[in-house]
């Protein structure tokens, strides 16, 4: 016969079972949320590059004819150096001078001249390539009639949309981990699991860049002299991407 200790034992650990049981969570229908992320990274191999040419006159038509002039011959050559870049115009201003105003001896504000004393015209030409070994070519080629004003290093539209699929399959993957790791802490196994809703982009925050403005800024004149080719490193971009899953446990 089983002495009254071991009974003792056996009532202790049964109670002991039941209790650690009644810890764990009921899982069955459970419904869990689950956030994901996947990035891919790659080279940059399309950059936006802005020129621009400004020149100021006494006789508003002359200034003109000048900042005409200079683009012109400016565009002839990035169509020389580079035939397949895209060019557009992106800004052509015209802008009074006014002598400066100075302050009166009581401290009281002058009024403005109505007549200005010059004019600044200028205008922007923003190039876009994917030819990023010519780049510093024609770049300084460019330079001897043209100044630049900044430059936007991307993907193009081709490598975007190649990584667009390894993006998804990485943030999918994260998926399956994310919810393996919650199937485990949950003592369920990712067989149980069931992918409910999978929302794309469920954070609303979209990835990608958007290219920069120019910064429309006054500048000094370009001068037509001979100009060192200008080093550039592309760098490389790296798009994001967040989904959201509903997944049920059977």
């Amino acid at each position: 016969m089983m002495s009254l200790k071991k009974i003792a034992l056996i009532a202790a650990l049964t109670l002991a079972t039941q209790a650690h049981a009644q810890t764990q969570l009921a899982t069955a229908g459970a419904m869990v949320i689950v956030p994901a992320y996947g990035e891919v990274t790659h080279p940059n191999d399309q950059v936006v590059a802005t020129f621009f040419i400004e020149e100021q006159d006494k006789d508003k038509a002359a200034a003109a004819s000048r900042v005409n002039q200079k683009m012109k011959q400016g565009t002839e050559i990035v169509r020389r150096e580079d035939p397949k870049a895209i060019l557009k115009t992106v800004g052509y201003y015209t802008y009074p001078i006014y002598p400066e105003v100075v302050p009166r001896p009581d401290g009281q504000p002058q009024p403005r001249p109505l007549v200005p004393t010059g004019w600044r015209v200028g205008q922007y030409l923003e190039v876009k390539t994917t030819n990023l070994a010519n780049l510093p070519k024609m770049t300084a080629a460019v330079q001897k009639i043209l100044a630049l004003n900044g430059l936007n290093f991307g993907l193009s539209p081709d490598t975007t949309r190649k990584l667009d699929a390894q993006r998804l399959i990485a943030t999918y993957k994260n998926l399956n981990e994310r919810v393996a790791a919650i199937a485990s802490a949950m003592g369920r196994t990712l067989a149980e699991a069931v992918v409910d809703t999978v929302d794309f982009e469920g954070s609303g925050n979209y990835a990608g860049q958007q290219d920069a403005a120019p910064q429309f800024m006054r500048a000094a004149k370009a001068e037509s002299v001979e100009v060192a080719e200008p080093s550039f490193e592309p760098g490389e971009t790296t798009l994001q991407m967040r989904l959201v899953g509903k997944v049920k446990f059977r």
